[in-house]
C-alpha cells in the first residue's frame, strides 16, 4: 500500500416497510449512531426515489446531527436532476450548521434514473428544457459558495430583510462537497471544479482492463486535474463483508448475497458499458489482503464502504463491528475518539 487507510467511512441504503416505513428509518438512524460509537469517520446515505429506500437524504441527515456529535455525514449520492439548485443549496447549508460543520454533500450530474417514466411527474411542465447537465451543478457550487442569487438585498417593509445570496452560508462547506462519478469525463470534471471524487463498485469500462485498472484511471485523471494534486481527496465505495464474529447462518446468506451479485463483474453491463465490483466477503485478515491488491485502493486513504442491500439490523451491527474493530485495524486505520 502506498497510502494508509486514514478515514473510514460506511454507506447505508436504508430499507424500510412501506405499510410501516418508521422502524426502517430508526434503523438507519440507530446504525448511523453505532458508527460514531465505533469510532467511524463517516457515515453517508443512498437517495432511493420511488422506491422502499432513503427518499430525503438530507432530511434524515437533519435527524442524525441531533444524535451525533462527531462522525461527518454524507450523501452518496444526490442525483441532481430531483433538485432545484438553490432550494437544494439552503437545504444543505442549514444541515450543516445544523451539525456543527460535518455535512458532506455527494452529488451527481446528469439525467435522473429512469427519466423518461418519471419526467411527467417531476416536470411536467418543464421536463423537455430543464437542463440536466453539469450547468445545473455548476449553479449549485455558486449558491454553495455564497455566490449572488438575486440583485435584490436590503430591508423591505417594515420587518422583512433579504440577503442576495443563499442564507444560511456555511463557509466550509463548499470544501466538502463531492462528486459521485464513474467516468473519465466525470473524473476530469469533479477535479477542474475542485470538488472531492467518490467512486463507487461501479465504473464506466471505456477502457480496456480490471475493475480496478479502471476505477484507477478516474482516480489518477481527478487528480491530474485537481488544483491540490495527489493531496486530492477520493473515497472508495466497494462493498465490503467481514464476516468474523458472523454466525453460520448469516456467512451463508452473506455469500449466497455475493454469488447472485457476481455474473454482472465478469464483463460490462448493458449500452453504458458499466462494470461493477466484486463483492468482499470473508474474515478481515482475507479481505484487507484482497485490498492491499487493488490497484485502485492502493491509492486512497479513505472508504466509504457500502452495506448490502436487504439485510437485517443485527447483520448491519455486526458487519460494523467487524469493520470498526477488526477490518480497520487490519489497514493500519486507527477509531476516532
Amino acid at each position: 500500500m502506498s497510502r494508509s487507510l486514514r478515514k473510514l467511512g460506511f454507506l447505508t441504503i436504508g430499507n424500510f416497510d412501506p405499510a410501516d416505513p418508521g422502524p426502517g428509518h430508526e434503523s438507519t438512524l440507530e446504525v448511523i449512531q453505532l458508527g460514531e460509537e465505533l469510532g467511524f469517520d463517516s457515515a453517508w446515505v443512498r437517495h432511493r426515489h420511488l422506491q422502499y429506500g432513503i427518499s430525503s437524504p438530507v432530511a434524515l441527515l437533519a435527524a442524525a446531527t441531533q444524535r451525533t456529535r462527531r462522525i461527518e455525514l454524507g450523501t452518496a449520492v444526490i442525483p441532481l436532476g430531483w433538485e432545484n439548485p438553490l432550494r437544494l443549496a439552503e437545504d444543505l447549508a442549514t444541515v450543516d450548521i445544523l451539525s456543527g460543520g460535518r455535512l458532506n454533500p455527494g452529488v451527481s450530474a446528469g439525467p435522473p434514473m429512469n427519466w423518461d417514466r418519471v419526467k411527467e411527474a417531476l416536470y411536467p411542465d418543464t421536463a423537455d428544457v430543464e437542463d440536466l447537465s453539469y450547468h445545473r451543478l455548476e449553479r449549485l457550487l455558486g449558491f454553495v459558495r455564497g455566490e449572488t442569487a438575486t440583485d435584490f438585498s436590503g430591508a423591505e417593509g417594515i420587518v422583512e430583510v433579504y440577503s442576495d445570496r443563499v442564507e444560511p452560508h456555511s463557509p466550509g462547506l463548499s470544501s466538502r462537497l463531492w462528486y459521485g462519478g464513474g467516468s473519465l469525463r466525470s473524473a476530469q470534471w469533479a477535479g477542474e471544479h475542485g470538488m472531492n471524487f467518490l467512486t463507487s463498485n461501479v465504473v464506466k469500462a471505456e477502457e480496456a482492463g480490471t475493475f480496478a485498472e479502471i476505477q484507477l484511471s478516474h482516480i489518477r485523471t481527478f487528480r491530474d486535474h485537481h488544483p491540490d494534486g495527489e493531496n486530492a481527496r477520493v473515497s472508495q465505495g466497494l462493498v465490503v463483508i467481514p464476516t468474523d464474529s458472523a454466525g453460520p447462518e448469516q456467512i451463508d446468506r452473506y455469500l449466497a448475497y455475493a454469488e447472485k451479485r457476481t455474473p454482472r463483474t465478469a464483463e460490462p453491463q448493458g449500452p453504458a458499458k458499466m462494470l461493477f465490483s466484486v463483492d468482499y466477503v470473508g474474515s478481515s485478515a482475507e479481505i484487507a489482503d484482497r485490498l492491499r491488491e487493488h490497484a485502485a485502493f492502493q491509492e486512497i486513504d479513505e472508504v466509504a464502504f457500502a452495506l448490502p442491500f436487504s439485510f437485517e439490523h443485527a447483520d448491519y451491527v455486526q458487519i460494523l463491528t467487524d469493520m470498526a474493530t477488526k477490518l480497520g485495524p487490519a489497514l493500519g486505520w486507527s477509531p476516532a475518539s
